[in-house]
C-alpha cells in the first residue's frame, strides 16, 4: 500500500504553464468599498501576464458571509481580461475556511492568494510568477520587508509566536511569511490532498516541501477602511495555528512541569539542609501557599492546552465539512471568448 503521493507529473514548464493558467484566489470579507478598484487591477494584470507568460487567468472571489454590498457587487464585476468566479459561503467561516474554499474551486494549475483589502500589490504578481515559470520554484511566498512602522510589543509577539511554532519543527515556517503567495500545481495538488480540518495555511504550504523562495515587500496601505484584525482576534488566530500545525505547546507543558518539578525539589532540600544544620523549622505556611498557587495555576493552564488539543481531535472526528457554498457563479473571459469566436469563423 503506498502511503504517500507522487505529483512529479504535475511539474511545470514554461510551455506547459500558459496552459495549465493561473487562479487568484481573493477572500473578501465587507470588501464593498474597494472591490471594484481592486477587480481592475487584476484585469489589468491578467492582460499583463497573458501578453508576457501567454497565461490564461481566473480569479476567484470568496465571499465570506459579508454583511455589506459586497456580494452583489462581486456579482456584477465584468470578465475583460480574465475569467470570474464568485463563491459565496453561508456565513463567516473564517479566512483559512475561506481559502480552502477558493483551492478547492480554482479551475486552472496554478493558484495565488491575495487579500482583498487592496495591500497586496498587483504589480509585484509578475514577479512571482516569473520565479514559478522561469525559475521553477513551486512555492513563492511573500513576507514583509521589516516591522520598523509596528509597536515594540507587536514586534515581539510576532518573533515569539514564530520562535515558539518552530520550536523542535522539522518544516520550518518562515519569519512574517503572509498568505500573498503563488503555488505551483504540484504544489496545489499536494496541498489539496491534506486531510485535516483544522487548517493553518502558512504552515501546511511550508510543510509540503519543494523549491521554495521568499520575496520581500512593502505593503500598499489600505485602500479603504480599518483592518477588522484587533489584537484579541490575532491572539485567538494564533493559538489556532499553534494547536492546529505543532505540538509545540504540549512540549512547553512538559518543559515547565520539568522545571517546577526539580525547582520543588531543591526547596524541598533546602529546607531539609536548614533543619539539620540549624535545628530550626521553616514556618510553612506562607511557602506552601505561595506552592500551591503556582501548581495550580500551571496545572490550569495546562489543562486550557490540552483542552484545546482535545478540541481539535473531535472536530477532525466530527468531519463536518469546513464550509458551505450558497451560491457560485461563472463568468468567462471575454477575450478569450472573442478570440475564440473569430478563431471559428476563420476556420469556417
Amino acid at each position: 500500500m503506498m502511503l504517500g503521493s507522487d505529483v512529479s507529473s504535475l511539474s511545470t514548464t514554461a510551455e506547459t504553464a500558459a496552459a495549465q493558467g493561473l487562479s487568484i484566489v481573493v477572500p473578501v470579507y465587507n470588501e464593498a468599498t474597494g472591490l471594484s478598484l481592486l477587480h481592475q487591477r487584476l484585469n489589468t494584470l491578467a492582460a499583463m501576464l497573458r501578453q508576457r507568460f501567454r497565461l490564461g487567468c481566473e480569479v476567484v472571489y470568496v465571499d465570506d458571509g459579508s454583511t455589506d454590498a459586497t456580494l452583489s457587487i462581486a456579482r456584477a464585476l465584468k470578465a475583460d481580461s480574465l475569467d470570474v468566479q464568485v463563491v459565496s459561503l453561508s456565513r463567516n467561516f473564517g479566512k483559512e475556511a475561506a481559502l480552502m474554499a477558493g483551492l478547492d474551486h480554482a479551475r486552472r494549475g496554478a493558484v495565488m492568494f491575495m487579500d482583498g483589502d487592496g495591500q497586496h500589490p498587483a504589480a509585484l504578481v509578475e514577479q512571482l510568477v516569473a520565479h514559478w515559470i522561469e525559475g521553477g520554484y513551486d512555492v513563492v511566498y511573500t513576507a514583509k520587508a521589516h516591522r520598523d512602522n509596528e509597536s515594540i510589543l507587536r514586534r515581539l509577539s510576532v518573533h515569539g509566536f514564530y520562535a515558539l511554532i518552530n520550536w523542535g519543527a522539522r518544516q520550518k515556517i518562515p519569519e512574517d511569511a503572509g498568505d500573498f503567495r503563488l503555488l505551483s500545481p504540484r504544489a496545489v495538488a499536494a496541498l489539496r490532498q491534506l486531510p485535516e480540518r483544522n487548517r493553518f495555511f502558512k504552515g501546511l504550504a511550508s510543510w509540503i516541501g519543494f523549491r521554495q523562495i521568499r520575496v520581500d515587500y512593502e505593503p500598499e496601505p489600505r485602500a479603504h477602511g480599518v483592518t477588522t484584525f484587533n489584537f484579541m482576534r490575532l491572539l485567538g488566530l494564533s493559538i489556532e495555528g499553534l494547536t492546529s500545525f505543532s505540538v509545540a505547546p504540549l512540549r512547553f507543558a512538559s518543559l515547565l512541569g520539568v522545571l517546577l518539578a526539580s525547582a520543588a525539589f531543591l526547596f524541598g532540600l533546602s529546607i531539609l539542609w536548614e533543619v539539620f544544620t540549624t535545628g530550626k523549622q521553616v514556618p510553612g505556611y506562607p511557602s506552601l501557599v505561595v506552592g500551591l498557587m503556582t501548581i495550580g495555576g500551571v496545572q490550569l493552564i495546562m489543562i486550557g492546552v490540552l483542552g484545546e488539543y482535545i478540541g481539535k481531535i473531535l472536530s477532525e472526528l466530527k468531519a463536518r465539512p469546513i464550509y458551505f457554498v450558497a451560491e457560485h457563479t461563472t463568468k468567462p473571459c471575454e477575450a478569450e471568448v472573442a478570440t475564440e469566436a473569430g478563431e471559428r469563423t476563420a476556420a469556417e
